[in-house]
């Protein structure tokens, strides 16, 4: 295993692969700590992973472009993805992302200078009845408007 890795998360990676019968089936999991030790995905996590799952590169390299909730680069404390995907869009996502984009200072796919904040669009959080709706991290916040971004935000800081 790499040295970027703590001992901990080493230890984890290990006990999630026990928990499969064909060690490719771990991946998914595996990605996740991976992210949560490191923050993002690089190539270089994508090589070590395969060699640790006895996958090919490019077999990593699908799932994590495939999937929004890997990311390929660094992202700030508080990762702002809004869903913008039909049901979000028709009940004003655009009018949200550009609020927030002004209000932080940002465009899509930036993070603030104080790396507070990533701003990213995702194609669907599949939470249509609370639309427009985005999540901050791993929390999902929906029935949205300027106002409750404001307060989301503030809770946040």
């Amino acid at each position: 295993m790499s040295p970027e890795f703590s001992e901990q998360t080493r230890k984890k990676l290990e006990e999630v692969i026990a928990r499969y019968p064909q060690k490719r089936a771990a991946l998914l999991p595996i990605l996740h700590l991976v992210q949560k030790e490191i923050g993002y995905i690089s190539g270089a996590e994508e090589k070590q992973v395969a060699d640790l799952l006895e996958i090919k590169p490019i077999q990593v390299r699908e799932v994590v472009t495939f999937y929004t909730m890997y990311n390929r680069q660094s992202v700030g404390k508080y990762h702002i993805q809004v869903c913008s995907n039909l049901t979000c869009s028709l009940l004003g996502a655009q009018t949200l992302i550009d609020y927030l984009m002004e209000k932080l200072g940002i465009d899509l796919g930036e993070t603030t200078e104080d790396k507070k904040f990533t701003l990213s669009t995702v194609e669907c959080l599949g939470a249509c009845e609370h639309a427009p709706c985005m999540m901050v991290n791993y929390d999902y916040y929906g029935n949205l408007d300027k106002k409750t971004i404001d307060k989301i935000l503030d809770n946040l800081e």
